[in-house]
């Protein structure tokens, strides 16, 4: 089986999959998935098919806050703030490890050690299919947008 194969944090994330009873599969890629054009590169998708899980953290409250929006998107950072109520800014790599467990460039929309509120790209649901981090810069898994909506509980909204 595959899984025997994976890495400490992939192998963590398809855990945490598998616990949801979700038939998805990390796989482990040679080539970086670290960004998004890498990530659709490695895997032979659209970039906009990419859903990156981006942090960011409360201005007021110090709490991380989920972004997974389409490869092809910058978050509005102004947008984002008004839409949860809070001035926001950018999350360094040791809070984004911190809220997560997992390093920049691998964070997958699941398997957090802090729950964080979870805004999803509007612009991923014109998909089939898309693709997540699962924990490291080469571990992916694809997934469609419904089940990204039920894996995080997280809300639609227009984030660019």
């Amino acid at each position: 089986m595959m899984t025997d194969e994976l890495s400490k944090n992939a192998q963590k994330v398809q855990e945490v999959l598998s616990g949801m009873g979700l038939e998805c599969h990390v796989v482990e890629l040679a080539d970086s998935t670290r960004t998004a054009q890498e990530a659709a590169d490695a895997i032979g998708c659209e970039v906009a098919q990419i859903a990156k899980s981006l942090i960011f953290r409360g201005k007021e409250t110090d709490k991380g806050i989920l972004v997974i929006a389409s490869g092809v998107n910058r978050v509005h950072e102004k947008r984002l703030g008004r839409l949860i109520g809070e001035k926001i800014g950018k999350a360094d790599a040791d809070f984004v490890r911190q809220q997560t467990g997992f390093p920049i460039g691998g964070v997958p929309p699941v398997g957090h050690v802090q729950p964080m509120l979870t805004i999803i790209d509007e612009d991923l649901l014109q998909y089939e299919e898309i693709w997540a981090a699962a924990g490291t810069p080469h571990a992916v898994f694809k997934l469609t947008p419904q089940h990204l909506q039920e894996m995080t509980g997280g809300q639609v909204a227009t984030v660019k």
